[in-house]
């Protein structure tokens, strides 16, 4: 059984917590061909500090990494605000009820349906985590080809600004709002896949 353990950087398992930074340079770099930074066969860049919340769906027998995402306090830098301020029309928005949705990852050793299916249970964790924290909305920089996917969830969405042509292809960035209504509306679209969340410290919106 897959289970979800949510934590911040040096609080989860070395092991997994490795395993994820693998997972998101043979993903983000060695496939998608993204020019970011790595050492040692890890992609990890400054905003992978303190302040970020790791969500990281593991296999509760083995203990290793299937898919994750990383959550920034938009109380604090974070990359729309730091990096990609060009992709919003409007101000760019921030407080501590709004979390950034950045490096969302799924092994690149699963196949496509498998990796469909993670991925449901990745957007579901992050509504139940949203739901129990009080996080009201996240914000996220996307590529255009991957907006559909993101609509697809079912939740209600908006997009910050038009898509810019950049450096590492057609970027746009989006907002997704969290509600009380919005388990059942990826019940409706039929991404909903609820699974065991593990809070290993107490986490707040208070960042």
């Amino acid at each position: 059984m897959n289970i979800v353990k949510i934590g911040f950087k040096n609080s989860l398992n070395s092991s997994l917590e490795s395993h994820m930074f693998m997972d998101r340079k043979r993903v983000f770099i060695d496939r998608m061909g993204w020019n970011l930074s790595h050492h040692d066969g890890e992609e990890v860049d400054q905003f992978d500090d303190v302040y970020a919340i790791y969500v990281i769906i593991s296999d509760s027998d083995q203990g290793t990494h299937l898919a994750s995402a990383r959550l920034l306090p938009t109380t604090r830098p974070h990359l729309l605000d730091t990096l990609f301020t060009d992709l919003c029309d409007i101000e760019i928005p921030h407080g501590p009820h709004i979390y950034e949705l950045t490096r969302f990852c799924v092994t690149p050793e699963v196949d496509a349906r498998r990796r469909l299916q993670l991925r449901n249970q990745l957007f579901s964790a992050l509504v139940d985590f949203a739901l129990m924290h009080g996080i009201q909305s996240y914000t996220g920089v996307t590529h255009a080809r991957f907006l559909s996917q993101v609509l697809s969830i079912g939740w209600r969405c908006d997009m910050l600004g038009l898509p810019r042509e950049t450096a590492g292809g057609t970027l746009t960035a989006v907002q997704a709002h969290v509600g009380p209504e919005t388990i059942s509306l990826l019940r409706r679209a039929g991404t909903y896949v609820p699974i065991p969340l593990v809070t290993p410290v107490a986490l707040s919106c208070a960042a």
